[in-house]
């Protein structure tokens, strides 16, 4: 399921492009003004939670930091667990750990260790597919948990930097495509 016309517009109209964050040459999508309005944001909730109904999740898991605003939020609406993936240093207890790229440097993300039950179906949460660096290594996360990636849903799709082919054959669902 994706936003009606209307409501896409109303959700496109709330995000905000900072010019050269966190970097030179880099255009943030911020969507903290998106997040402000209440009804922009239950739009993107409710289109969230339809898609996570329809694959049948039984825990979302949220990438650090803003996918952990749309997975609360979404796990509440799905009434299932909601699980944080973190950059490094920042769950206690052991972990599980993956190192990838991203667009502007390198990072390292990890899960609890016993944070998934064998076979749980895991609907990954993010605001923005980039480059795929950041999702392919949560996606690798849950299944060495022993969780199955069910897919990637996000709030913004950049087609031009290719992270639907990086995260691949892991199915994206986007609410908006730039």
């Amino acid at each position: 399921m994706t936003l009606s016309p209307d409501y896409r517009e109303l959700v496109r109209e709330r995000l905000r492009e900072i010019p050269d964050f966190p970097k030179q040459g880099v255009v943030f999508k911020d969507i903290n003004p998106m997040l402000r309005d209440p009804v922009a944001f239950r739009a993107v909730i409710d289109a969230l939670a339809a898609h996570g109904r329809e694959v049948g999740a039984t825990r979302v898991a949220g990438v650090e930091a803003r996918g952990f605003l749309l997975a609360s939020a979404l796990a509440y609406a799905l009434d299932i667990g909601v699980v944080p993936i973190r950059k490094a240093g920042k769950l206690p207890g052991e972990t599980l750990r993956a190192d990838y790229d991203l667009e502007y440097g390198t990072a390292t993300l990890e899960v609890a260790r016993d944070a998934f039950a064998p076979g749980e179906r895991v609907l990954l949460i993010d605001d923005v597919l980039a480059t795929g660096g950041t999702a392919a290594a949560a996606a690798s996360l849950v299944q060495v948990a022993g969780g199955e990636p069910l897919g990637l849903s996000v709030l913004l799709e950049l087609t031009f930097l290719g992270g639907r082919e990086r995260v691949a054959p892991l199915p994206v669902h986007a609410l908006l495509i730039d």
